[in-house]
């Protein structure tokens, strides 16, 4: 007599679960959100949010002040046409109060809106026509505020210039 055995379906030779594809394919969800989840939190960690200010009651003592240099511009009749010339590297402007050049020394401050590494401070010396020129590196596509006040910071003209779009800024108060 010839002995066979029945092999039930509990005594089969399975594989381990490591070896088979779907737990590993069930994995690979989870395992791309805590990947993109740890990038994350390392560029939030990494880089320094520029646009929070952690000082507020000083900021709204400097608004305050800052609408006092307005109204100082608006009662001087303040106008400022700027040109950027990028080929001569050149920033030319013209300076007026009621049509009359305004004497002193000024500083035209270019604030980038996002990167305040990016910022540039200039100084200029307005001739008796009012006009100006000042040596500017070549400028990078953004929208920058325009900021110009006298050495005593009396007043202030402020605009906003979108560079290159805009070749010229006009600003009046």
């Amino acid at each position: 007599m010839h002995n066979t055995t029945a092999v039930s379906p509990h005594m089969k030779s399975e594989k381990p679960w490591y070896k088979h594809r779907w737990p590993w394919f069930l994995m690979i969800g989870p395992v791309a959100v805590i990947l993109a989840g740890s990038y994350t939190g390392w560029l939030a960690y990494s880089q320094q949010d520029a646009l929070v200010v952690d000082d507020y009651y000083k900021q709204g003592k400097a608004i305050n002040q800052d609408l006092r240099r307005d109204r100082a511009a608006a009662n001087l009749g303040l106008s400022l046409d700027l040109r950027y010339d990028p080929a001569a590297g050149r920033l030319n402007g013209r300076l007026l109060g009621y049509g009359k050049p305004i004497p002193g020394a000024v500083q035209v401050r270019l604030i980038h809106s996002t990167r305040p590494e990016r910022d540039i401070s200039l100084n200029a010396e307005p001739d008796q026509s009012g006009a100006f020129s000042i040596a500017l590196p070549l400028l990078e596509q953004a929208r920058w505020q325009v900021q110009m006040e006298n050495t005593q910071r009396d007043w202030r003209l402020y605009g906003t210039w979108k560079w290159p779009q805009e070749q010229t800024i006009e600003i009046k108060t």
